[in-house]
């Protein structure tokens, strides 16, 4: 949970570039962007922040000095502020009272809620700290100026300020408000220099009216210059919390339905280890046996040589890259960059499985028997028998697996017997033992051959190629570790992260391999 809480500013000095004040105060009541808050003592530790302008995170004018608590009743802060035009700007403002108060910005980890509503803060970190336009309380602004210019030192006074109205003295009364000495600084002739002569009491952001109708109104004015319109605005858009708002709140869980990393193909065919070198690589391959034959008594034996050839492998990268900004890795939650490279990951996986999909299309045989589309339980057979002699005939091994596309899963799932289900047998219901396919695993058994069902396929969901028999010694998928790399770009502030891995599928007998061919 974010919360926003302005104090004010206590000094604001041009020669060393520093504006200072109070910026939390505990056990006082306040009424934060989320409502009435009060913090327990040391709920919050001082920590080195930027100083951003009005909440905006891309808008930093300066960052911490020093930050220590007073007595564990407060924090106070000194800010060193950047040598820019923003900068000067902003320490012109300060001394001139044009923006007079500091708003804290805090990510809370741990509260409870009181009897008459309130916020109790018992643990949070403060995450930024704000130069703001406006304290809610009008008194906490400061009020005194003192300078010392040409070794004279000139008092000025702020113009009288208007009683507060009845909502901010209802605030007031429930502040402690401790009085502080006035206090002068003598200075040198060159420095200019800001002193509040009391200590502020805490001030806060003041309750906004958010509605759709106040918000269109205000966005509108502050598009034609509106000032108080652009604070509403700057104030509504500032936290997901703002008070008159019903929060939406993030739960850590992830909603992912569109990768998981599976590699049915792959896991349908044998594995191997890439060499270590080179885009590509070669496996010799016997194209000619030695010739043995019935020979005469006394004639020359058969006479013919073995050759070989060499199989050619390419070797390919398959990569992908995802660039965001440092405040996305460094501000929201460690689930994000996790999630990101699971799914990169998830991604690389799908694409390699993919990819072997139509290398065993591409090698396979196509059966010369056309079926359905869906082939009923008797054309699911004669494709499992054809295929297993085509592929025992072209590699002299067995065919041991069969892939099946999600819609011949589906399919499968339906063959029957009178209503009971050929591929789904449960204990006593028939007689059939064809095999196992069950809704709830992708893999399962059909007439005797291990079935792998995948969402990766690189034809269409009814095509020839949906039904895959394979001898799994025929084709080897080859890879290499999967590696991430972080780049950052320092000109634009952003962070590119690249997962890549090398892999490459061998084609060793085409025969190897059988698909349907429908009708």
């Amino acid at each position: 949970m974010k919360l926003t809480m302005p104090m004010a500013i206590t000094a604001a000095d041009d020669s060393s570039r520093t504006i200072s004040g109070r910026i939390v105060a505990f056990s006082e009541l306040a009424n934060a962007s989320t409502g009435k808050v009060i913090f327990a003592e040391n709920s919050i530790e001082p920590k080195d922040v930027f100083l951003n302008l009005e909440h905006d995170a891309t808008r930093r004018i300066g960052k911490t000095l020093s930050m220590e608590k007073d007595s564990n009743r407060a924090i106070n802060a000194s800010f060193k502020i950047f040598r820019t035009n923003a900068g000067n700007d902003a320490i012109v403002e300060a001394m001139e009272g044009a923006r007079e108060g500091f708003s804290v910005e805090l990510s809370v980890d741990d509260y409870e809620t009181l009897p008459d509503g309130t916020m109790k803060v018992l643990k949070a970190e403060l995450t930024g700290v704000a130069l703001v336009t406006n304290p809610a309380v009008k008194s906490a602004k400061v009020s005194d100026v003192a300078a010392n210019q040409d070794s004279e030192v000139e008092k000025i006074s702020e113009p009288e300020t208007p009683n507060p109205t009845e909502g901010e003295t209802k605030v007031a009364e429930d502040k402690v408000q401790p009085e502080a000495p006035t206090e002068e600084k003598t200075v040198e002739a060159s420095q200019i220099n800001i002193s509040a002569v009391r200590k502020p009491v805490f001030t806060t952001r003041p309750r906004l009216d958010f509605s759709a109708g106040k918000y269109l109104e205000n966005t509108i004015r502050a598009t034609l210059g509106d000032e108080d319109a652009r604070q509403y605005v700057a104030a509504a858009a500032d936290t997901t919390d703002n008070a008159g708002l019903v929060p939406t709140r993030q739960l850590n869980e992830v909603i992912n339905g569109l990768a998981n990393g599976v590699r049915s193909n792959i896991d349908a065919i044998s594995r191997g280890v890439l060499p270590d070198a080179g885009m590509s690589f070669e496996i010799p391959k016997i194209t000619q046996l030695p010739s043995v034959a019935i020979t005469g008594e006394g004639s020359a034996p058969s006479n013919t040589d073995q050759n070989a050839a060499f199989v050619t492998v390419s070797v390919q990268k398959f990569a992908g890259q995802q660039t965001f900004s440092v405040e996305l890795l460094d501000r929201t939650s460690p689930l994000f960059f996790n999630e990101l490279l699971s799914n990169m990951a998830a991604q690389m996986a799908k694409v390699q499985d993919t990819a072997v999909n139509a290398a065993l299309i591409t090698g396979a045989t196509v059966d010369s028997t056309t079926v359905a589309t869906y082939p009923d339980a008797e054309e699911l057979l004669g494709i499992v028998s054809r295929g297993s002699a085509s592929v025992y005939s072209g590699t002299q091994r067995f065919a041991r697996n069969i892939i099946m596309n999600t819609s011949q899963w589906a399919n499968a799932m339906t063959l029957n017997n009178n209503g009971a289900p050929l591929y789904n047998v449960a204990a006593g219901t028939n007689n059939f033992t064809g095999g196992q396919v069950n809704p709830t695993s992708i893999r399962g058994n059909i007439a005797g051959l291990d079935l792998f069902v995948t969402a990766n396929t690189s034809s269409g969901t009814d095509t020839d190629g949906s039904i895959i028999i394979v001898n799994p010694e025929a084709y080897t998928w080859y890879e290499s570790g999967s590696y991430r790399l972080r780049a950052d770009v320092i000109a634009s502030g952003q962070i590119s992260v690249m997962v890549y891995s090398y892999g490459a599928i061998a084609t060793k007998i085409g025969a190897g391999a059988f698909i349907n061919n429908k009708a």
